[in-house]
C-alpha cells in the first residue's frame, strides 16, 4: 500500500498533487487508470470517439423530425395539423429521458429484437471492414433513435413559435400588398429568418446530447464517455472522473462558441468583435 501511495503521489499534499495534476494535463498527460490501469488520455480518446458519432447521429435526427414537424406547425397554425405536433410535442416534454430510453430499448430491442441491445460492434467483425462500419451504425440507431426523438419537442415549439412571429411581421405584409406569391413569401422570408436561431442553438443541441450520454449510454450498455463516467464514479477511479468533468466543462464552452460563430455566419448583422 505505502509503494501504491508513493507511485500515485497520494503522499504530496493536495496542493501539490494538483499543481502536478494540472502540468501533465497541459502535456497531454491525464495520470493513469486505477481501474483500466491505462493512460486516461488513451481511455477517453476511444470513448470519446463512440460517443461523438452517437450524439452527431441523435442530431442529425433531432433536426430531420423537428425541423418539418415546427415548420408544419407554424404554417398551418390552429388547424389539426398543428394541434396533432403540439399534443405530441408536450407528451414528450412530459416524459423523462431515462424512462424514453428504458421503453425504446424494452419495445424495440427485447419485444421486437429490431436492434441490439448493448455494446457498440459485434466480435464476429475486423476493423475496417464493411460489415464493421454497418454494424457500428446498427449499433448505434436505437439509441440515437430515442434520444433525437425525446430532444425534439422544445426545437418543434421553438421553431413554431418563430414561423407564427415572422409571419405577422410587417415585412412580409408589405410583401403580399406587392403581390408576391405566398410560396416565395414563405420560403425566402419566413422560413429563413425562423431557423437563423434554430441554426445558432445547434451548438448547444450538440453540448446537451454529450451531457445527456452519461444516462442514455448507461441505459444501453454503450462504451461511450457517459458510461466511462458512471463505472468511474462507482468504482472511485478518480483520475478518469476528474478528467471527465473537465472534458465536459470544455465541451460545453465550445458549443456555446460554436453556438455563437454559427450565428454570425447566417445572420451577417451579428459579427464576433
Amino acid at each position: 500500500m505505502a509503494a501504491l501511495r508513493q507511485q500515485y503521489g497520494l503522499n504530496d499534499p493536495w496542493y501539490i498533487q494538483y499543481f502536478k495534476w494540472v502540468g501533465n494535463m497541459f502535456h497531454g498527460d491525464l495520470g493513469q487508470s486505477f481501474v483500466y490501469k491505462r493512460s486516461v488520455t488513451g481511455l477517453i480518446g476511444e470513448r470519446a470517439v463512440n460517443t461523438f458519432w452517437l450524439a452527431l447521429m441523435s442530431t442529425v435526427i433531432l433536426y430531420v423530425i423537428a425541423i418539418p414537424a415546427g415548420v408544419i406547425a407554424g404554417r398551418y397554425e390552429g388547424t389539426k395539423r398543428d394541434s396533432a405536433i403540439s399534443v405530441g410535442s408536450f407528451i414528450l416534454m412530459a416524459v423523462p429521458p431515462f424512462v424514453f430510453y428504458l421503453l425504446g430499448l424494452i419495445f424495440f430491442g427485447f419485444f421486437l429484437q429490431w436492434f441490439p441491445t448493448g455494446g457498440s460492434v459485434s466480435s464476429t467483425y475486423n476493423p475496417g471492414t464493411l460489415g464493421y462500419v454497418w454494424d457500428r451504425i446498427y449499433h448505434m440507431i436505437l439509441p440515437a433513435l430515442v434520444a433525437g426523438i425525446i430532444t425534439t419537442p422544445s426545437t418543434i415549439q421553438y421553431l413554431r413559435t418563430g414561423v407564427i412571429d415572422n409571419t405577422r411581421q410587417d415585412f412580409v405584409r408589405t410583401a403580399r400588398s406587392k403581390g408576391v406569391p405566398d410560396r416565395v413569401i414563405f420560403n425566402k422570408h419566413i422560413l429563413r429568418n425562423s431557423l437563423l436561431p434554430i441554426a445558432a442553438f445547434m451548438g448547444n443541441q450538440i453540448t446537451m446530447l454529450l451531457g445527456g450520454s452519461v444516462i442514455l449510454e448507461t441505459v444501453f450498455s454503450y462504451p461511450g464517455m457517459g458510461q466511462l463516467f458512471v463505472s468511474s464514479m462507482t468504482s472511485r477511479d478518480y483520475p478518469v472522473v476528474i478528467s471527465l468533468v473537465l472534458l465536459f466543462g470544455f465541451l460545453t464552452l465550445l458549443g456555446n462558441l460554436l453556438s455563437d460563430i454559427i450565428m454570425s455566419i447566417v445572420d451577417p448583422r451579428i459579427r464576433i468583435e
